[in-house]
């Protein structure tokens, strides 16, 4: 497998390759995503299957225009339109009811749906040219780390997509903010527009805690977005601890080890930081460590959503 740069003409051969049921690999804002046609139950479980993903968790639907959205859903909250055209395209997924024709391997058998229209020209040209919504959870091997980069899809797919198309660095580089329409208001997922922005829109929304029974949306589980290295967050770091590598969001004063130290931001910029977050992980994770120790944040803002990560990451793997 190679990678394929975006040019027009592979555009055009990744859409065809979705058409006739393939798996292409293409970048969004967020991170790199698996996609298949959302309306081929059989292209949708070559999803499943290459990232080893469990059935029982939905995939995302991405759209390139919102008339999308009636052939996925037949009873539209207003609110979808008002987030819509604030957010939109961009890194805001919508879980809103879901039409019967939607095949139930992409809503995990639930009578909900996971929307969101993308803010890259790669992935909005890409679903324009297939001529149907894309369902695509992150280009990875299910439970880790989430690919800003087409190298990073390469590295843990390989040959197992039919195609990757490289669109350079992610530039929002976590996963989209997922809010559920249905019942109420709900966050299912912090992400890569604050929380606090929405609520101007929609008013409060409710916060559940992290223990869930069944999935309603991607990256739900206790332990998710997780290297293979064991990863700790701690607010006093010591610098001399044997084998261990460094996440930060500050520049330290004095004395750290550069080689085995990533900062995220020198500026205390939480959209850069969020932007370098996954890079930042997977460059610490090739260097075989022990452990990966952590910088926290403050759980606001975009903060939320990089403590969001950082705290699925430090969970021990499930089985």
């Amino acid at each position: 497998m190679k990678i394929y740069p975006a040019t027009d003409e592979n555009i055009l051969r990744g859409a065809a390759l979705i058409k006739s049921g393939g798996v292409v690999s293409f970048p969004t804002e967020t991170v790199y995503g698996l996609g298949a046609d959302a309306f081929n139950p059989a292209a949708a479980a070559r999803i499943f299957e290459i990232k080893n993903r469990p059935y029982f968790d939905p995939l995302i639907v991405h759209i390139a225009y919102l008339s999308q959205l009636e052939i996925l859903s037949g009873d539209i909250d207003p609110m979808v339109w008002k987030l819509a055209g604030k957010f939109w395209p961009g890194p805001l997924t919508l879980v809103i009811k879901k039409l019967d024709s939607v095949p139930d391997i992409i809503t995990a058998g639930l009578d909900t749906i996971a929307c969101r229209m993308p803010g890259h020209p790669v992935a909005l040209r890409l679903i324009k040219e297939a001529g149907t919504p894309i369902a695509a959870p992150s280009a990875n091997p299910f439970g880790y780390l989430s690919p800003t980069k087409a190298e990073h899809v390469l590295d843990s797919l390989g040959d197992r997509v039919d195609m990757i198309l490289d669109g350079g660095e992610c530039p929002v580089g976590i996963e989209s903010t997922i809010i559920s329409l249905v019942n109420g208001r709900s966050l299912l997922r912090p992400g890569g527009i604050p929380l606090e922005e929405i609520e101007k829109i929609t008013g409060k929304i409710i916060r559940p805690g992290p223990e869930i029974s069944i999935p309603l949306a991607p990256g739900q589980f206790l332990s998710h977005y997780s290297p293979s290295t064991p990863v700790r967050i701690e607010k006093k770091i010591n610098f001399t601890e044997d084998g261990a590598g460094y996440l930060l969001f500050h520049q330290p004063e004095g004395y750290y080890p550069g080689e085995r130290t990533e900062i995220l931001t020198k500026t205390g910029d939480l959209k850069e930081a969020a932007a370098n977050l996954f890079s930042s992980m997977h460059r610490l994770d090739r260097l075989q460590l022990k452990v990966i120790i952590a910088e926290p944040v403050e759980e606001a803002g975009l903060g939320l959503a990089i403590m969001d990560r950082l705290k699925r990451a430090s969970k021990k793997k499930q089985g």
